[in-house]
């Protein structure tokens, strides 16, 4: 199921949100996020760029079944991951080898996956915190930033079967700014840190992937501090959460948490997706 938002408020059954049907040549030119789970996204750009971002799919107990057969994915032009941690590098080293498309992620990450084997180098390129990438023409630019988190990469050595630690280099963010000038923050797995302003006052994103589910990232009401205060967005699609007993928050906490707001909470179910 698809929504689509632009600047109108409605009444929905989860509340006022921006949202009305576009007509069909607006649509042509939409960016739609698809939400996979976790914190698991489809981006595709007004002019039909595909970007997956931190693909954890298979083994993903919230993914609907649909979207674990990774053929349903479509072509994909580029694979972000925020960090090493399994729920997030999940099936990205497959898909990229699957479809021959670089996989970006922090540094140390996509340098012990070359090191490892388990990624050619020409499908690992390295990047770092700041870094601005162009990977697919010269429209989309996509740009790390700091996330407050670990990431530790686990990987199983298939000689001895036995599960090793090794280098992920630092967590992250990425800016993604499409063709028409939407920009979309996806937050990684993040605590709270006050550098989300200095994010927010350069690259002002439209739409920020914000974590929720507490624990191990921002609970609801820390998730609304930073939208309220620091980040500002128009949109806001509120993400891992529900994927494991930690991860409590939920969408209408944050929602609540955020009061009134200039913010719009797309809260989506998992396989749903939202056209800007």
């Amino acid at each position: 199921m698809t929504f689509k938002y632009l600047l109108a408020g409605v009444r929905t059954s989860c509340g006022l949100i921006t949202a009305i049907c576009l007509n069909s040549a607006l649509a042509a030119q939409a960016t739609e996020v698809l939400w996979l789970g976790q914190s698991a996204f489809r981006i595709t750009s007004p002019e039909g760029k595909v970007i997956l971002v931190d693909p954890w799919l298979t083994q993903n107990p919230t993914t609907p079944a649909k979207w674990k057969n990774l053929d349903e994915l479509g072509k994909v032009d580029v694979i972000l991951v925020t960090h090493a941690h399994g729920d997030h590098l999940g099936d990205g080293p497959t898909i990229a080898k699957k479809q021959n498309v670089p996989l970006y992620g922090p540094a140390g990450l996509d340098q012990s996956l070359v090191t490892l084997g388990v990624l050619p180098p020409a499908l690992a390129p390295r990047m770092n915190k700041s870094g601005t990438i162009k990977p697919v023409g010269d429209k989309i630019k996509i740009t790390m930033v700091r996330a407050e988190h670990s990431s530790e990469l686990l990987w199983k050595n298939p000689e001895t079967g036995k599960d090793e630690t090794h280098v992920g280099g630092e967590p992250s963010g990425f800016i993604i700014q499409l063709e028409n000038g939407f920009t979309i923050y996806h937050m990684g797995d993040t605590g709270l840190f006050s550098d989300m302003k200095l994010i927010a006052d350069l690259y002002q994103p439209d739409l920020i992937l914000a974590p929720i589910g507490g624990h191990y990232v921002m609970d609801p009401k820390q998730a609304a501090y930073a939208t309220n205060n620091w980040l500002k967005p128009k949109f806001a699609i509120p993400m891992h959460y529900a994927s494991n007993p930690f991860l409590v928050g939920t969408p209408a906490q944050y929602i609540e948490a955020l009061g009134k707001s200039g913010t719009k909470v797309l809260p989506l179910k998992q396989g749903e997706a939202a056209s800007f």
